[in-house]
C-alpha cells in the first residue's frame, strides 16, 4: 500500500493500490458493516434514551470482537493483527459506512489503548491489553483527556487551570480526583467503567507544564467513578458519551504510563493516529451520503419528465462530492502512511487530514441535501443523521480550532519549519 515499485534503476513509481490482503480486509469489513452494524444501528437509534441505545449495540460490538476487528486495529508488535494504520483506515471506513455510532465505539476503544501502545512497558502491554486481544466479550477502553470546560489549554501554567484532574501518591496506589467529559464509552456497559481508562491527570502541581501531567491507567471495576450524566447528542445516537467524576478512584503505581510528567507528550503522540482517522470518518459519511443521493437522483423525477440525475446542476453536485471524497481519502492515507513510517511530517499531515476531512464532510453533505431538497431535513431521511454525525467531526478528537490549527500555527512559527517536508511523505 503506497509503496515504491522499482521499474528500472534510478526510477520509482508510487503505488496507491491495495494489496490482496487489504482487499480481503476491506471486503470482510464491508460485509459486517452492511449486514450487521447497519441493521443493529437502525434498531438501536429508535430507542428513547442514550443508555438504551448504547446497550442495544452490544451484540453488534461483540460480533466485531468475535470476528477479530479489534485485534485488526492493534499492532502485531503488541499481540494484535494490525500491520499498518492504513489497514485500520480501511476497516474504519467500511464499518463507519455501516453505522457510525458502533464504529466509533470500536475506534474509541482503540484510541483508549493508544497511550499504552505508545508509551507502555512490555509488562504493561501484556497485562493491560490482554482483554482486548481475546475473541470474546465486549471490552472497552477510554482515553480520559477532555474535561468539562474544555481542554484546549491542557498545558496552561498558573494562573491558568490546565489539566484539572489530579492524582496523588498513597502508598502503592495513585488516588485520582477530577471530572472528564466526551470520553467514548468510558463508564462501560454497566456504569462500572471501561476495562481500561487512560486518565490524563496532574501529578505535580509545582512542576512546569511539560513535567506536571501524567497518564495513569484505572482498571475496571473503577470504584468511586460516578456517572454524572450521559450526553444526548444529535449525532452518534447509539454511542455513549458520558460526563463523569473520579472521586478517589485508585490505580496501582504500576499503571503509570511512561515516566511521571510525560503525560502531555504521550497525549500528543496518541492523538496523531486519531487525527488521521477522523479524515476517514469524513470520507465514510460523505460516501454514505453520495450513495443515498445518487440512488435518489436516478429514480426521482420531482414532477418532471426525466430523473433529476439528467440535470446538469445535479450531476455537477454529485461530481463535486465524489472529487471531495477521493481527495479526503488520499490525504488521510498519506497521513496514515506517514505515521506508519515515522515520517517527520506525520503530525502535520495528520492535522491536515483531520481538518480537511471533517470540514469537507460538513460541506459536501450540506450540498447534497440541496439535491434532495427540504425532505432531507426530515429525520427519516438518512442525510439528516449523516449531517448530525458530520457536524461533530470538526470539534471532537481535538477541535480544529483549539487544537489542530493551533498545532499547525505553532509548527509554522518555528524558524526551522520547512513547508516542503510534508510534500516528501508518500
Amino acid at each position: 500500500m503506497i509503496q515504491e515499485i522499482q521499474r528500472e534503476p534510478g526510477f520509482a513509481v508510487m503505488s496507491f493500490g491495495l494489496t490482496d490482503r487489504q482487499r480481503e480486509l476491506r471486503s470482510k469489513s464491508r460485509h459486517i458493516g452492511e449486514d450487521v452494524l447497519r441493521q443493529v444501528g437502525v434498531m438501536a437509534e429508535r430507542l428513547p434514551s442514550p443508555q438504551e441505545r448504547f446497550a442495544a449495540t452490544r451484540p453488534a460490538y461483540e460480533r466485531l470482537i468475535a470476528d477479530g476487528f479489534l485485534r485488526a486495529c492493534i499492532p502485531q508488535s503488541a499481540g494484535g493483527d494490525n500491520q499498518s494504520l492504513i489497514d485500520t483506515a480501511i476497516v474504519v471506513e467500511e464499518l463507519y459506512c455501516g453505522n457510525p455510532s458502533i464504529a466509533l465505539t470500536l475506534v474509541g476503544t482503540v484510541l483508549g489503548l493508544q497511550p499504552i501502545l505508545v508509551g507502555g512497558s512490555e509488562e504493561q502491554k501484556e497485562r493491560l491489553l490482554a482483554p482486548f486481544l481475546a475473541d470474546t466479550g465486549a471490552p472497552l477502553a477510554g482515553f480520559c483527556s477532555s474535561e468539562p470546560g474544555g481542554s484546549a489549554n491542557a498545558a496552561s501554567p498558573p494562573p491558568g487551570d490546565g489539566v484539572r484532574t489530579s492524582a496523588r501518591r498513597d502508598g502503592d496506589h495513585w488516588v485520582i480526583n477530577g471530572r472528564k467529559k466526551w470520553v467514548s464509552s468510558a463508564t462501560g456497559w454497566d456504569g462500572m467503567g471501561a476495562e481500561v481508562l487512560c486518565v490524563v491527570c496532574r501529578t505535580d502541581r509545582e512542576a512546569p507544564p511539560e513535567r506536571a501531567v501524567s497518564i495513569i491507567v484505572a482498571e475496571k471495576p473503577a470504584e468511586h467513578l460516578v456517572l454524572d450524566r450521559v450526553i444526548d447528542s444529535p449525532g452518534y445516537r447509539a454511542h455513549l458519551l458520558p460526563e463523569f467524576s473520579l472521586r478517589d478512584v485508585t490505580a496501582s503505581i504500576e499503571n503509570l504510563i511512561g515516566e511521571q510528567g510525560a503525560g502531555l507528550r504521550l497525549s500528543g503522540e496518541s492523538f496523531v493516529s486519531a487525527a488521521a482517522l477522523v479524515g476517514i470518518f469524513g470520507v465514510a459519511l460523505m460516501r454514505s451520503a453520495l450513495d443515498h443521493v445518487l440512488r435518489f437522483a436516478r429514480s426521482e423525477r420531482r414532477g418532471g419528465v426525466v430523473p433529476i440525475v439528467e440535470h446538469q446542476a445535479v450531476g455537477y453536485a454529485l461530481a463535486d462530492a465524489k472529487v471531495s471524497i477521493e481527495a479526503a481519502r488520499a490525504l488521510s492515507w498519506r497521513a496514515c502512511r506517514a505515521v506508519d513510517v515515522g515520517h517527520p511530517a506525520r503530525q502535520e499531515l495528520a492535522n491536515h487530514a483531520k481538518i480537511f476531512g471533517s470540514e469537507t464532510a460538513v460541506r459536501v453533505i450540506t450540498d447534497l441535501m440541496q439535491v434532495v431538497g427540504v425532505d432531507s431535513y426530515d429525520d427519516t431521511d438518512p442525510l439528516n443523521g449523516l449531517l448530525q454525525d458530520a457536524l461533530a467531526l470538526p470539534v471532537f478528537g481535538g477541535g480544529n480550532m483549539g487544537v489542530r490549527r493551533r498545532a499547525l500555527h505553532a509548527l509554522m512559527k518555528s524558524p526551522d519549519y520547512d513547508p516542503l517536508t510534508a510534500a516528501d511523505a508518500i
